[in-house]
């Protein structure tokens, strides 16, 4: 694509119903307006919706795609922790970069431009999968930013070797450290040490968290304490966090001020919630997905998330995050149209905000970051799970899918509206 690019006739996500031109220069955003005069090539989007590219806060690209290795006959946490670490252990760097190609190019074609991945290191696997995304992440740099995130899956304290692992990552260049508390027997302890490690390397934080549906108690306490003594507020989040669905309104809403106050982010996973949870009843069988929007009316920066892709946590998955907010809009029960749109944000504006991405949106001066959905209407977007159909990372397409064109036969008149009188 040259340097010159005319997005013309487009409606801007968040902005009035009017169709403006935007003018992009060497893969930044120069000029918004009604009209723009200009030579330089371009293409007409007729009316269509534009959005800042979708971003996933949460997802696992090192672990994506290995059904074929794994048995699901539970469907619980713990049978697809066992088995992913029973497969992990086959892993090789050449092996888990053609998985997560694999998965990051669904991704991709589905509008994404940043990404959050979460990587599995620990005494066993070592580095090995670390390496492999790290070189994704340069492969594919043209056409998304991708985020990784160190994390032990299997526990820290109470899986000895793994903390060094942990060092050896950041000190390789993680972007930033996770945790998984309820995989150690001292909870606490897990979470002071993944702190302590994060403010050693001056790292961002995303804890596994509160991952079941017992409300009589909670890690999200010790996470805010910690955020709050060190001075983490906006660097912090957790995801899943299934317990909060299974809080009455009062002690939700308490949550959600607290949460706010300290500055720590929720990313909800809807489809491995909704699989993981809720195994042990067998009628009346409770989603387990927190309502993310419910937290944002409480100043709680909400995302919703892809998490697993083809493996014993999720065996489901398309990489598609205006799939992902529609399947959270029908277990939260949004119908009206300021929530469905709501639901766009936490695919879009809410995940860029918990990762701290500078100069995101459709904004002058910011990088032209673009996706062109095939319809004029946020509400519609995620209501009919509406299909990208170009995206722009920093000006250059990075994808294109046709629109579809139904083929009436020229014998069959096409049908006439009718209109009451």
């Amino acid at each position: 694509m040259p340097n010159d690019f005319l997005l013309r006739n487009v409606t801007i996500a968040g902005r009035s119903r009017d169709v403006f031109d935007i003018a992009i220069r060497d893969g930044i955003i120069r000029d918004i307006a009604p009209h723009i005069t200009s030579d330089a090539p371009g293409e007409d989007a007729a009316g269509r919706l534009v959005v800042p590219g979708f971003v996933d806060s949460h997802i696992h690209l090192d672990k994506s795609c290995i059904l074929d290795r794994c048995t699901i006959e539970q469907g619980t946490l713990q049978e697809a922790i066992a088995q992913v670490a029973a497969a992990k252990r086959g892993f090789s760097e050449g092996d888990v970069y053609a998985r997560a190609a694999r998965t990051l190019e669904k991704a991709i074609l589905h509008g994404t431009t940043a990404m959050r991945t979460h990587v599995e290191v620990d005494a066993r696997i070592g580095l090995t999968s670390f390496h492999a995304i790290q070189r994704l992440k340069n492969d594919y740099a043209w056409a998304i930013d991708l985020e990784l995130c160190v994390f032990p899956q299997e526990g820290l304290i109470n899986d000895p070797g793994t903390e060094e692992v942990l060092v050896k990552a950041c000190e390789a260049g993680a972007d930033l450290i996770g945790g998984c508390p309820y995989a150690d027997s001292d909870r606490s302890g897990h979470i002071n040490r993944i702190f302590d490690i994060a403010q050693r390397f001056d790292l961002d934080i995303d804890f596994h968290l509160d991952f079941d549906l017992d409300p009589s108690w909670t890690d999200m306490e010790e996470v805010c304490r910690q955020a709050g003594a060190r001075r983490y507020g906006g660097r912090v989040t957790i995801g899943h966090v299934t317990k909060l669905s299974a809080m009455p309104p009062k002690e939700f809403a308490a949550w959600g001020r607290r949460l706010a106050d300290a500055g720590v982010a929720v990313t909800v996973l809807p489809s491995t919630d909704l699989f993981l949870t809720g195994r042990d009843c067998d009628h009346n069988i409770p989603r387990g997905v927190t309502h993310a929007h419910r937290l944002s009316e409480h100043g709680v920066t909400c995302s919703l998330a892809t998490n697993n892709v083809l493996n014993p946590f999720t065996p489901l998955g398309d990489c598609s995050l205006i799939r992902i907010a529609n399947l959270y809009a029908n277990v939260a029960q949004i119908g009206d149209t300021a929530s469905l749109c709501s639901c766009l944000d936490m695919v879009t504006s809410g995940p860029a905000k918990l990762m701290n991405i500078a100069h995101y949106g459709v904004e002058i001066g910011h990088p032209a970051d673009l996706v062109v959905l095939d319809c004029a209407d946020q509400a519609a977007a995620v209501a009919e799970i509406v299909q990208p159909l170009f995206a722009l990372k920093r000006g250059r397409r990075s994808f294109t899918r046709a629109a579809p064109i139904l083929h009436r036969p020229q014998t069959i008149a096409r049908p006439r509206l009718l209109r009451s009188t």
